[in-house]
C-alpha cells in the first residue's frame, strides 16, 4: 500500500512538471527537468547503451529486466535469474549481461532481439564488468571467493581464484587488468587478462567499491572500514592513502581532468581527489549518498542520495551544487553520453527517474 502512495505522488508530480510548474520548454528554467518510468519490483541495478539508446534496469524483487527505449520511454520486460543484482553493457557487441545473486549464473541478452542465455556462474554473484577490446566479461562470486570470466563470443567461462568475499570489479581496458576488490581479505585481486594469472596488494579496511583512471594507470579502492581510498599504480602496484569522508561507498573518476569522486554515505559529502597531487576538498551533497556518475560532456557529477530521495549535481569547474528530487531509494545512476540523459533506479519506489541536463 505504502508504494502504491509513493507511485500516486510520483504520477501528480511529473503532472505537475507538464502542466508549468517547471516548464520543460522555458529556456531560462535553469533546474535540470524529471521523468518518472515504471520499472520491476526493487530496481537495485542500471546500465545503458549510448549505441542503441537502451537502458536497462535489473529489478531484484520481480527477478527481470526493464528495457527502457531512450527515445520514446516505452518499456519491455525480459526475464533474468534470481534476484538480479548487478549488469554491464557490451556496446560493441550489443549485449547485456547480468549477474544474478540468488541463482548463481548470468543473464545475456541480445540486445536485437531480448532473447537470453544463461551462463553459469560461482555462487552469489554480485558484480560484473566488461573489457570491450577482448570481448571479457568478469563477475565477482561473493560466497566461493573467485571471478568467472566469460569468453563473449562462446559463453565459455574459466573461473580465477580471488580474495575473501569479492565485493566489486573494475576493468584497465589500456592495460588489460581486472582489478577484484576483496572486502573480507582487505586487499585487491588484479588479475592478467591475457593469461588470467593474479597478484595480490593489500589495501584498507573493508573495501567495497573501485575505478581506474585508464589514462594515468592508477586504480582507487574506497575503504568503507577505515574511511580512505587507496591508490593503486598500476604499473608498479605501489600504493598510497588518501583519507575520505565517513563511509565511502562508491567512487568514479574523470580521466579528462584527473579527478576522483568518493561517495561517502555517513558524512552526507563527496571527496573530490585530485589525481596528480592527491590534494582532497569536500562538497556537500543530500543524505545517504549510495551511488555516483559523470557526465563528461559538461563535467558534471551526478550524485544520487538514497535517504534524501535526491540527486545532487556538481559542477566540476567550481563545486556549486544543485538539487533534483528523485524517487524513494535512489539506489544506482547512470547516464547516456550521446543524449546526456541520466537514468536512476529507485529501490523503493519501483521507478526509473530521467534526468534532462537544461543546458542540452
Amino acid at each position: 500500500m505504502i508504494k502504491k502512495l509513493k507511485k500516486f505522488f510520483h504520477v501528480i508530480a511529473f503532472f505537475l512538471l507538464l502542466s508549468g510548474c517547471n516548464s520543460p520548454t522555458d529556456p531560462t528554467d535553469p533546474t535540470p527537468r524529471i521523468s518518472f518510468i515504471d520499472a520491476g519490483d526493487y530496481p537495485y541495478a542500471i546500465g545503458v547503451n549510448p549505441v542503441t539508446d537502451k537502458i536497462y534496469v535489473a529489478n531484484w524483487g520481480s527477478d527481470n529486466v526493464t528495457v527502457i527505449d531512450g527515445e520514446t520511454d516505452s518499456t519491455t520486460t525480459v526475464s533474468a535469474g534470481e534476484h538480479p543484482y548487478a549488469i554491464c553493457v557490451n556496446p560493441v557487441t550489443n549485449k547485456i549481461y547480468v549477474a544474478n545473486y540468488g541463482s548463481a549464473n548470468v543473464t545475456v541478452i541480445d540486445g536485437i532481439n531480448n532473447s537470453t542465455t544463461t551462463v553459469n556462474a560461482g555462487l552469489a554473484p554480485n558484480a560484473i564488468c566488461v573489457n570491450t577490446n577482448t570481448d571479457k566479461i568478469y563477475v565477482t562470486n561473493q560466497h566461493s571467493n573467485s571471478v568467472t570470466v566469460i569468453d563473449g563470443v562462446t559463453n565459455s567461462t574459466t573461473s580465477v581464484s580471488a580474495g575473501d568475499e569479492p565485493c566489486a570489479i573494475c576493468v584497465n581496458p589500456n592495460t588489460n587488468r581486472i582489478y577484484v576488490v576483496n572486502e573480507v581479505s582487505y586487499d585487491v585481486t588484479v588479475i592478467d587478462g591475457q593469461s588470467n594469472s593474479t597478484t595480490t596488494v593489500s589495501v584498507g579496511d573493508w573495501p567495497n567499491a573501485i575505478c581506474v583512471n585508464p589514462s594515468t594507470n592508477n586504480a582507487y579502492v574506497a575503504n568503507n572500514g577505515n574511511n580512505s581510498v587507496t591508490v593503486i599504480d598500476g604499473e608498479t602496484s605501489d600504493t598510497t592513502s588518501v583519507g575520505v569522508g565517513t563511509d565511502p561507498c562508491e567512487i568514479c573518476v574523470n580521466p579528462s581532468t584527473n579527478r576522483i569522486y568518493v561517495a561517502n554515505h555517513i558524512s552526507n559529502n563527496i571527496t573530490v581527489i585530485n589525481g596528480e597531487t592527491n590534494n582532497t576538498s569536500t562538497v556537500g551533497v543530500g543524505s545517504g549518498p549510495k551511488a555516483i556518475c559523470l557526465d563528461s560532456n559538461t563535467n558534471k557529477i551526478y550524485v544520487a542520495n538514497y535517504n534524501s530521495a535526491s540527486i545532487t549535481i556538481i559542477d566540476e569547474a567550481t563545486n556549486d551544487t544543485t538539487s533534483v528530487d528523485a524517487g524513494d531509494g535512489p539506489q544506482a545512476i547512470c547516464m547516456n553520453p550521446n543524449t546526456s540523459k541520466i537514468y536512476v533506479a529507485n529501490y523503493e519506489s519501483d521507478n526509473v527517474a530521467v534526468i534532462y541536463d537544461p543546458e542540452e
